[in-house]
């Protein structure tokens, strides 16, 4: 029986390229699988464990069929998604729309339908497809098109992750090809500018994420401290601070991208755990409404909007979660003038607040919130109307 809603909320989970990128291997699947459960992150809602590229030989069987690595995977991938649903997760793997995948492995092209069923067969439940390689004069709309009618004809209900980077005016047509997300921007690095900079150029979309088809500005670098095989990804200098670390997962959770853990959980310090297990800041990002946030200016109105700016996103339950986040260089006061938010004075209405991250009760307000936040990071709140 199909399920309803699947892809109805961003999809939470762990990938594994952020940190391993080609080193991936069947004992390092199955140690994350065993690290997901036992340290809290299956409970928390990351129900996805994600094979990135890398996971083939460079060459197809003689039935056309996509063959693991045997060195990497000598029990095939059967017995991994065997054993990743033993422990209660959801298995899930990568293909791309081109005829190679970005490190040359055969990709999907022409092949859809019966990579489909392969997948099916092996109990796989979500895809991310890649769009390197893509011959050069085919229509990159039908790609995504063709392997969704394949995925939802293959006998298995697969979450369909589209990976384009925004190419193609994405926004355009990505919803109607039947994906349940799709990726809208760069890659991302484990370095606050390209944080930043991906938060930037996605605030200004907020139309083009809901229920079914998720805005996916890539996976989470949360706890990477720098730490990847891919120097481009990480760096020598530890990636980011934790307060960085906190705004960047509290962007992607206000703005219903879905959260793909890329560090390697298993030595994850408490930090880390905290973030990602923030049980607030999942409940906005899973809200059963899946509404995009819109920004407004702070107060006082001389702040650059690229360095400090409020995110609101309207609720389920009648509630608002508001962001303040400050990407200037200095602490900042950041104000929050209810009147943005549709909360005139005259109506004598007022909010209480909750901090997400600090876990308590701030209190009711009245026409204006401040906070003073320091450089590179942020306070969420959740508000409830009181009239």
């Amino acid at each position: 029986m199909k399920q309803i809603s699947l892809g109805n909320t961003p999809a939470l989970g762990w990938n594994s390229w952020n940190t391993f990128t080609w080193d991936i291997s069947e004992k390092l699947i199955m140690e994350t699988a065993d690290a997901l459960v036992a340290n809290g992150y299956l409970e928390a809602g990351y129900e996805y464990l994600v094979i990135d590229d890398c996971w083939s030989l460079k060459e197809r069987d003689e039935q056309g069929n996509l063959v693991p690595d045997p060195k990497k995977f000598p029990h095939g991938m059967k017995a991994v998604a065997d054993y990743v649903h033993s422990k209660g997760l959801k298995f899930g793997m990568y293909s791309c729309a081109g005829t190679h995948t970005c490190a040359g492995h055969p990709g999907s092209f022409e092949h859809e339908f019966q990579d489909a069923k392969q997948f099916a067969e092996w109990g796989v439940d979500y895809l991310k497809y890649d769009y390197c390689f893509k011959p050069r004069y085919m229509n990159g709309e039908l790609l995504y098109k063709r392997m969704s009618l394949a995925l939802k004809n293959c006998g298995r209900d697969i979450l369909f992750s589209a990976c384009n980077w925004g190419e193609d005016n994405v926004h355009d047509w990505i919803r109607e090809s039947g994906c349940h997300s799709y990726r809208s921007t760069v890659d991302i690095q484990d370095n606050w500018d390209s944080i930043r900079n991906i938060a930037l150029s996605q605030i200004d979309k907020k139309a083009f994420t809901g229920n079914y088809c998720h805005n996916d500005m890539d996976m989470l670098v949360v706890g990477m401290y720098g730490g990847s095989n891919s120097d481009w990804i990480g760096n020598k200098i530890g990636g980011c601070t934790d307060e960085q670390y906190k705004s960047h997962f509290s962007l992607w959770a206000m703005m219903g991208s879905p959260l793909m853990i890329g560090c390697d959980i298993r030595n994850a310090n408490q930090v880390t755990k905290d973030i990602l297990q923030n049980k607030d800041l999942i409940a906005i990002n899973q809200d059963p409404e899946a509404r995009g946030a819109y920004r407004i200016k702070v107060e006082p109105n001389w702040f650059n909007e690229k360095d400090a700016f409020v995110l609101v996103k309207a609720l389920e339950n009648g509630d608002l979660a508001i962001g303040l986040f400050n990407f200037s260089d200095n602490t900042r006061e950041l104000t929050v003038q209810f009147w943005d938010m549709g909360i005139p004075a005259a109506s004598g209405a007022a909010l209480s607040m909750y901090d997400c991250w600090e876990h308590k009760e701030l209190g009711v307000f009245k026409e204006r919130f401040a906070a003073h936040v320091p450089s590179g990071d942020c306070v969420v709140l959740r508000a409830k109307l009181v009239i």
